[in-house]
C-alpha cells in the first residue's frame, strides 16, 4: 500500500533543508574570530618535561604546566605562560642549581632564553638569585639581567642592578653593589 505524502510535509522538508543549507554559511571573518589566524601555527603542549643532553649525558631538564609552541618562520619559538622550573645537571645526574619563574620564552633562530617574573636561581651551598628578569645566550653561554638582583649567600645579601655569570653560575658579579656582607677579621686587629 502506498500513502500519498501530503503536500504540507513535502513543503516543509524542502524549507527545512534550505534553511539549514543556508544557516552553515560563514563568512571569513566570522570563522576568524573563533579561529584566529596566528593560533593556527602555535601548538599547545601541557604538562611538558623536556630534556636536553651534551656528549649523551643529561645536562637540563625543564619542565612546566604549559608550553606553546609558535610555527612562525621568521621568528619560531617556545613560550611558557604559566612558568618553568629548571634543573642543572652535573655529570653524575646530580642536581647542581635550581631556576623558576613564572614566565619564559626561548627563541630558536636567536638561541636565547628570557625567563621572567619572580626569577629565583637556587644553587649550591644555599647561593639563591633573586630577580625579575633573567636572560640566557646560548652560544655565547653566559647568563646576564640589567634589572635589580638580590643575591643571598649564607649569612651576606647582596643587591645592585645588573648581574652577569657563565651558564653554570661558577663564575658571577654583580653590578651597581649595595648590601650585608660578611667581611673576615684582618690579621693582626682585633675585632671591635
Amino acid at each position: 500500500m502506498n500513502y500519498p505524502i501530503p503536500f504540507a510535509a513535502v513543503f516543509s522538508l524542502l524549507f527545512g533543508w534550505s534553511m539549514l543549507a543556508t544557516s552553515c554559511k560563514n563568512d571569513l571573518a566570522s570563522i576568524q574570530k573563533v579561529f584566529p589566524p596566528e593560533s593556527l601555527n602555535v601548538e599547545e603542549i601541557r604538562n611538558f618535561e623536556m630534556l636536553y643532553s651534551d656528549s649523551a649525558k643529561v645536562r637540563v631538564r625543564i619542565k612546566g604546566p604549559v608550553m606553546w609552541r609558535h610555527l612562525d618562520e621568521k621568528n619560531p619559538r617556545q613560550e611558557f605562560p604559566e612558568g618553568i622550573e629548571v634543573e642543572f645537571f652535573d655529570a653524575y645526574f646530580r642536581v647542581t642549581s635550581r631556576l623558576t619563574s613564572r614566565y619564559a620564552v626561548r627563541f630558536e633562530g636567536e638561541n636565547k632564553i628570557i625567563v621572567r617574573d619572580s626569577v629565583v636561581w637556587t644553587g649550591q651551598n644555599n647561593e639563591q638569585l633573586e630577580t625579575e628578569e633573567l636572560i640566557w645566550e646560548e652560544q655565547a653561554k653566559k647568563v646576564y639581567t640589567n634589572r635589580f638582583v638580590v643575591v643571598r649567600r649564607n649569612e651576606e645579601i647582596i643587591w645592585g642592578h645588573g648581574f652577569e655569570s657563565d651558564q653554570d653560575f661558577s663564575r658571577s658579579r654583580v653590578k651597581a653593589i649595595e648590601g650585608r656582607i660578611k667581611v673576615e677579621d684582618l690579621p693582626g686587629k682585633e675585632p671591635e
